[in-house]
C-alpha cells in the first residue's frame, strides 16, 4: 500500500455573513493500493460524458460511507460503492469522477 488517499466529509462552516456553508474537510488519511483505474466516455441524453473509475483497497478504515469522497493525486472522486475484505480487515472503495469535476 504505497499510495496516500484522503477521505473527506461534509461539514458546515459559517461564511463572513454567518450563513452556514457546506465545506469538505479531511475525515481520514489512509494508505491505499490502487487496484483499478479506467476512463470511459459514453453517451447520455445531454451528450458525451467522461467518467473515471478508481478502485482503492485500504486496511481497517472504520466509519467510511458513500457520503464521503476521496482525493487522490489532486483529483476528487465520489464514493460509489464500499465492499468489505476478509472479515472487515480491509475495504474496497469504488469511486467515480465525471469529466473534470467530482
Amino acid at each position: 500500500m504505497r499510495h496516500i488517499i484522503d477521505v473527506q466529509a461534509v461539514s458546515s462552516e459559517p461564511d463572513e455573513y454567518g450563513t452556514p456553508q457546506e465545506v469538505m474537510t479531511r475525515f481520514k488519511r489512509l494508505r491505499a493500493e490502487v487496484i483499478q483505474q479506467s476512463a470511459q466516455e459514453y453517451i447520455r441524453s445531454q451528450g458525451a460524458i467522461d467518467e473515471t473509475v478508481m478502485l482503492f483497497r485500504v486496511r481497517n478504515p472504520g466509519g467510511i460511507t458513500t457520503a464521503h469522497r476521496v482525493t487522490y493525486q489532486g483529483e476528487t472522486y465520489n464514493i460509489r460503492e464500499l465492499a468489505p475484505i476478509e472479515n472487515d480487515r480491509g475495504l474496497e472503495i469504488r469511486c467515480v469522477r465525471f469529466g473534470g469535476d467530482a
